[in-house]
Formats: structure tokens, C-alpha cells, sequence
């Protein structure tokens, strides 16, 4: 497989997959977060360096028409131009046209193509069709070859090919997996970012060290459930918390009032609290609650023992005694990996118990310990504690992570790797 590390760029011409699916400022159209934009430099640079063109594609929200102007990806030009110092960024308006853009690119240059999904073809997904529509899958079906010819045009632009957008390595798109079958080995690679992504996976995977604790958070049991299943044949500690906290209670017989509950998974939960304690890996539920009497920022709230909560009330953060007891697991762990938070972090008066996770998260790495940050509240909440230069890796990918630590293989991943 190729390296990015020890590859030469002089005088080619570089189509880079990106993530610059950025949030943008409602009012002023301004990027309000670049952290993506950010992670994406190394790679950028290195082409520039080397003396080649760099022509950059991504897609930006899931817009249902060409073109969109809301998803345009023209409004984060001057964050790019603002980090690559490589001069005005020029702008291909349609990402399946701009042949005479990509040919006359010079060598230092950088050419942004507008948003891939505003062409069907990218995801591979018929627009304006519901799935259940006995249409359907002759629509994809015609689709898919659109894709295949969509995929070549873009590949038509360029000598070489990498893919470091690693928030959808986890999807089979155009931009993402099928646009590498028109390189060959030697001309198709990963970016920094997806190196160093599946690098601080791979460690944790099977390099970990003991006590291995594994923080799950979040609303649904269902969405973490073939994550948790693979970590329990290798961490000591499973902490969890969040809303799927309260689907756990009520399958050990706990009173939950209102709390956000999936009445059909109790059954599950009550197999992965079996399965843990048959491997031995210790769970960690919170033992007490902080409840408001509505979802609302300006609720009434009470504590309470988190299997008694009151009539008509919701747990909507871990409270002081959770927060001690997983703080102490996890700055004494070695390794340690956080998806999801541990309340609704959204709303201030409930962001306590995540803001503490973040805290203990960094203390652990502080301690020795290698600490891998996935999924975006999470992601959120270290960020908003300015604690991202004091854990050991954030992740750009949530749900790719997530599919990565399943142990599926990622379309986008194999394309390259294998």
C-alpha cells in the first residue's frame, strides 16, 4: 500500500477526499467550527510542498436538489485560504464539470469543488423516491451505474488519488470507496488524518493496555450495541451513561419515571450486563441522577437515586456520586475510550456530569493513560473544556469510529488498504 509519508507530489495532480462538512454561523454563513478544516492541512500542505495541485472534494449536509446554495461549499473558502497560506483558493462550481479547471490547475495551486451531493450519483441514493416504493431499487439499481461513470469523471481530474476524509470512510460513495478503482496501488493512498485515525483505533483495539475503560454515553442502547459487544472481549471497565442509562435500570427493575427508555431492548440490556459479568468486565451504571420536570433548559430539577426516580420526572444528567465514582475508574485506567455523553450536554444545567468525564478523561492521559475521544458530543465537550491537546486522540468520525471499533470493514478503508 501506498504512503503518503514517502510519496513525491511534484508536478501531479492530487484529487484529496476531505471532511469540510463544517457547521456554519446561522447569521453570518461564517465556519463556527473548523476543526475539520484543520485536521486536513497536513495532507494539504504536503502536496503544495512537494511542488504539486491539490484539488479538493467533499460534501457538506444532505442537501435534495443541484444546486443548493444553503450547502454550497463557496462560504468556507476563506476558512481554507485562512490555514493553507497557499494563496486564493480557486472555486469549480459544478463538481462533475470542472474539466478545464483541473487541466489548467498549476502546480501549488488548490481547486474546491462544490458539494458532491448535489449530485445523486455521490451517495448512490434516488432522490424524491421512498424506499418502500416498489420502484425503488430499479432507481438505485440505474443508479449505481451513474455512480461508477460519476466516480471515473472525478477521478479524470487527477494523476493521483487520497482519501483522508475519514467522518465517511464508513459509506460506499463515489468520492469516498468507488473513485479508487481508476488508480492503481501505487497511485491512490490515506491522508495524514485517516492514518493517524486508524492508528490511535488500531492501539486501542489491540495494544491496550490494562485496565482497559470503556465510556459509553448516549441516548440508545441500539446504537451502541455492536461497539459495546466487541469492547467486552477486551476492556476491564464498561462505565455507562446518558440517556440509555435508564433502559438498563428498567430491565434490573428500577424505577425511571419518565426517562428516556427503549422498552424493546430491555432484553438486550439484561444479555450485555450478562455477557460482561460472564467475561468478567466490570459495568459501571450511575447511582444517582439529576431530573428535571421537562426536557427544557430552565426545568425545575431534583437528585435522586437514579432507580428511583420520581413520577413524572426525567433523568437528564449523572449526579455528584456518579461523577466520583467514574472519575476514580477512569484516571486509574491505562486506556481508555469516550463515546457519548453523559447527560443532554446541550443544556448547561445538565452538562455538569459530561464537563467532569472530559476533566477525568484528560487527568487519565495525564497519568500515562492513551485516551481516544469519539462521537460529536463528546468531541463537543472536550472542545468546550479546552481539553483537546490534553487527551491522547479526537476523532473527526463518530460513526465511522463507532463501525471501525464494531470491527466491520470500512468501504472507504478497504478501497485502499485491502
Amino acid at each position: 500500500m501506498q504512503k503518503i509519508d514517502n510519496y513525491n507530489f511534484k508536478g501531479k495532480k492530487v484529487i484529496v477526499r476531505v471532511d469540510f462538512n463544517v457547521p456554519l454561523n446561522k447569521e453570518t454563513g461564517e465556519v463556527s467550527d473548523d476543526t475539520r478544516i484543520r485536521g486536513a492541512l497536513p495532507t494539504i500542505k504536503k502536496i503544495i510542498e512537494d511542488g504539486g495541485a491539490a484539488i479538493l472534494m467533499s460534501h457538506m449536509g444532505r442537501p435534495k436538489q443541484n444546486p443548493d446554495p444553503k450547502f454550497s461549499l463557496k462560504q468556507i473558502i476563506p476558512a481554507i485560504e485562512k490555514y493553507t497560506g497557499a494563496g486564493s483558493i480557486q472555486f469549480a462550481e459544478d463538481c462533475a464539470n470542472a474539466d478545464a479547471q483541473a487541466a489548467a490547475l498549476k502546480n501549488g495551486q488548490i481547486l474546491l469543488l462544490e458539494n458532491l451531493r448535489f449530485y445523486a450519483e455521490e451517495e448512490g441514493k434516488p432522490r424524491g423516491i421512498e424506499k418502500d416504493d416498489p420502484a425503488y431499487e430499479d432507481a438505485k439499481k440505474a443508479l449505481k451505474a451513474k455512480q461508477a461513470e460519476f466516480a471515473k469523471k472525478l477521478a479524470s481530474y487527477a494523476d493521483v488519488y487520497v482519501n483522508d476524509a475519514f467522518g465517511t470512510a464508513h459509506r460506499k460513495h463515489a468520492s469516498t470507496a468507488v473513485i479508487a478503482d481508476s488508480f492503481d496501488e501505487s497511485h491512490k493512498m490515506f491522508g495524514f488524518l485517516i492514518n493517524k485515525e486508524l492508528e490511535a483505533m488500531d492501539k486501542v483495539l489491540n495494544e491496550a493496555r490494562a485496565p482497559f475503560t470503556a465510556i459509553m454515553g448516549g441516548a440508545k442502547v441500539s446504537d451502541k450495541i455492536n461497539v459495546i459487544n466487541n469492547l467486552l472481549d477486551r476492556v476491564q471497565n464498561l462505565i455507562i451513561g446518558g440517556g440509555m442509562t435508564y433502559t438498563f435500570i428498567k430491565a434490573l427493575g428500577g424505577k425511571i419515571g419518565s426517562s428516556l427508555c427503549e422498552e424493546d431492548k430491555l432484553d438486550l440490556a439484561k444479555e450485555i450486563l450478562e455477557k460482561a459479568k460472564q467475561k468478567g468486565v466490570k459495568v459501571i451504571l450511575p447511582v444517582d441522577a439529576v431530573n428535571a420536570d421537562k426536557f427544557d433548559a430552565n426545568a425545575n430539577t431534583n437528585v435522586s437515586k437514579v432507580n428511583e426516580t420520581p413520577d413524572g420526572w426525567m433523568g437528564l444528567d449523572i449526579a455528584d456520586e456518579s461523577i466520583k465514582t467514574f472519575e476514580d475508574i477512569i484516571v486509574n485506567s491505562k486506556t481508555v475510550i469516550w463515546n457519548g455523553p453523559m447527560g443532554v450536554f446541550e443544556m448547561d444545567k445538565f452538562a455538569k456530569g459530561t464537563s467532569a468525564i472530559a476533566h477525568a478523561v484528560a487527568k487519565a492521559t495525564a497519568n500515562g493513560a492513551f485516551t481516544l475521544i469519539g462521537g460529536g458530543d463528546s468531541v463537543a465537550a472536550i472542545n468546550k473544556n479546552k481539553l483537546a491537546d490534553k487527551v491522547s486522540y479526537v476523532s473527526t468520525g463518530g460513526g465511522a469510529m463507532l463501525e471501525y471499533m464494531e470491527g466491520k470493514q470500512l468501504p472507504g478503508i478497504v478501497a485502499i488498504r485491502g
